[in-house]
């Protein structure tokens, strides 16, 4: 755990000095992967000590078959190290699913959930989704087929919205 805390002070130094995505890159290079390359080690060790059918045996074999895809966030600056912040994205929806048990209807739920996306796609965007829906529901019957992802939050012109 002291090591991971280390990789995590790593990131921490890097939003502190507002690296660009190749500064960071270098960063995570000279610092973290010394880190992880120890981490590793102490892995591939302690697995074979392990029993392979052991719950940590287990774990150990998990992460070992997964260790050139975790080091792929040292090659590119713009990965992060973990997901949080998708975790944290999706949780509403995910508690969401819960309240589509009781929607009325299979569509009146497959309607809730699409609903959800299309607002947390504002609000990842940035959108105020109020005036997005306002501005879709009175503009939709205008607009051309091909041209219907143009009302979509992430790719709706803002300066419609005002």
């Amino acid at each position: 755990m002291v090591l991971i805390q280390k990789l995590y002070d790593v990131e921490r130094k890097a939003t502190l000095l507002k690296l660009d995505p190749d500064a960071r890159k270098t960063l995570r290079l000279d610092e973290s992967h010394p880190i992880l390359n120890e981490i590793g080690t102490y892995i591939a060790v302690q697995s074979r000590i392990e029993s392979p059918k052991s719950p940590l045996g287990k774990a150990y074999d998990y992460c070992l078959n997964r260790w050139n895809t975790l080091l792929d966030y040292l090659k590119d600056g713009n990965l992060l190290i973990d997901n949080n912040l998708i975790e944290n994205a999706i949780r509403p929806l995910a508690l969401g699913r819960k309240n589509y048990l009781f929607a009325g209807s299979h569509d009146a739920a497959k309607n809730i959930a699409m609903y959800y996306s299309f607002f947390a796609t504002c609000k990842k965007n940035d959108v105020n989704p109020l005036k997005w829906l306002s501005y879709v529901l009175k503009n939709i019957n205008n607009t051309k087929l091909p041209e219907l992802n143009k009302l979509l939050p992430q790719y709706i012109d803002r300066i419609l919205l005002d």
